[in-house]
């Protein structure tokens, strides 16, 4: 079984859920009086990682380009490339490494806009187990967390081992969501280490049950930890979607890249200022500061960094077993044209 279809039952409710509204026919891709619909399933609204999807809605920017946005929630990158492929949404927002194994099984995916030149996570280790987990190498036979089997978090974990020289088979991988539920299994002994996010990692920090073993919540850590620049979270599309919407893609585009240039020139605080309360987990201030911390991870501009395609592209014909002997062509996963025309 391919790693994007062990998603396929989990997203099967919301499949019913968002199809259930229906798209049905649209007002001219180009209307300027009725907002056109589209529908963008993020793999986690409430992850810091994500939040430009959600801060774009909260400045206004969707609207300002005359689209009607909903953005559905999912647990996950894997549910959401599923919701895509199935055309139950009209794109979605996840790691770009989605596109690069999709490819593989013949089915073109291609993000429109890079949200992140960095992953903005942390391999995690529990505090109960710091004394015996001090690398990467020390992970082998480990009950590891990650957010979903085949989720980016995945990914990311077997190249840390891969990198360390053991294969991804030596290790118990586990799927524990974030926020809440990740930290439940890290205390209760469930998984021994784990790839998250923010807030995450800074509520384990603050609690004591967890501290970060291999960080890459900055572009300089990723580039130590994984060998070059490694873009992340970014907003997808099947290829089909993108070359019969184009002017819909553009003005999709145009609004992600406004709100990234926003958060380039405004500090945490004013970021998190705009953000639904409940996405704090209850510590503004923890938020913020958490914020800070990964900021830099977000693109300025919303373009592929040049040399990442390529650096993704090596760790996952190293240490996906899926990918490994396959051939990928990168110029198709990925295109700069809407955020070089972005106005």
């Amino acid at each position: 079984m391919h790693r994007w279809q062990k998603s396929v039952g989990l997203a099967a409710a919301a499949l019913m859920a968002v199809t259930a509204c229906g798209s049905g026919s649209t007002p001219s891709q180009t209307s300027t009086t009725t907002p056109y619909p589209v529908k963008i399933m993020v793999g986690g609204l409430s992850k810091q990682i994500y939040l430009p999807n959600m801060l774009t809605q909260q400045l206004g920017y969707f609207k300002e380009q005359n689209l009607d946005v909903t953005l559905v929630d999912e647990q996950s990158g894997v549910g959401s490339e599923t919701m895509v492929l199935a055309g139950a949404v009209d794109a979605g927002s996840g790691s770009y490494n989605h596109t690069l194994e999709l490819q593989a099984q013949g089915k073109l995916m291609e993000t429109v806009v890079q949200l992140q030149v960095a992953p903005g996570e942390a391999e995690m280790v529990a505090t109960a187990k710091a004394g015996s987990i001090k690398s990467a190498a020390d992970l082998k036979g480990k009950n590891l967390g990650v957010t979903e089997l085949g989720s980016g978090t995945h990914t990311l974990t077997l190249a840390l081992l891969g990198k360390a020289g053991i294969p991804g088979d030596q290790a118990n991988f586990i799927g524990v969501g974030a926020g809440d539920t990740f930290i439940a299994a890290m205390q209760n002994g469930k998984i021994d280490a784990g790839m998250t996010t923010e807030p995450t990692i800074s509520r384990l920090i603050k609690s004591g049950v967890g501290q970060p073993l291999v960080d890459l919540r900055t572009p300089a850590s990723t580039r130590a930890a994984l060998g070059g620049d490694y873009p992340f979270i970014s907003i997808w599309m099947a290829t089909s979607y993108v070359d019969s919407h184009k002017p819909v893609v553009q003005r999709i585009v145009n609004a992600y890249v406004k709100t990234l240039k926003w958060i380039s020139t405004h500090s945490a605080q004013e970021i998190a200022d705009k953000m639904p309360a409940d996405y704090y987990a209850g510590d503004k201030a923890l938020y913020v500061t958490a914020l800070a911390a990964q900021k830099d991870t977000f693109s300025p501009d919303g373009k592929m960094p040049s040399s990442g395609p390529q650096v993704v592209a090596d760790i996952e014909a190293k240490y996906i077993k899926s990918m490994q002997g396959k051939t990928v062509d990168l110029s198709k996963t990925y295109t700069n044209d809407f955020v070089n025309a972005a106005t």
